[in-house]
């Protein structure tokens, strides 16, 4: 739950010291630090590709989308993670190797 929770709090950051840590010994942690972590690289790539974009303007109305969408997707990650539940976010860039399913 904590990777999931850091994600929201502090990018890709928090995610990766718990993939890096504590991603060897236990298989549900390994799931949940990875999908955050690619979660995070995937959230860069959308702040990225908006950034880009408001220079003709559509940018200013995708913005708000990622960041609505950043945190509704974490939230429910999170929850799911202090439920036990393996979780897999439905749009997600897989870079980081460790998810299971």
């Amino acid at each position: 739950m904590l990777a999931q929770l850091l994600g929201l709090l502090t990018g890709f950051l928090g995610p990766l010291i718990i993939y890096l840590v504590n991603g060897e010994k236990d298989p549900f942690v390994r799931h949940h630090a990875s999908e955050a972590l690619n979660f995070q690289i995937t959230l860069f790539v959308a702040y990225l590709v908006s950034a880009l974009l408001m220079l003709v303007l559509i940018g200013f109305l995708l913005l708000p989308a990622v960041i609505v969408g950043a945190y509704v997707f974490g939230i429910m990650a999170t929850l799911a993670a202090n439920r036990g539940e393996w979780y897999r976010y439905p749009i997600n860039i897989r870079l980081v190797p460790g998810a299971q399913g």
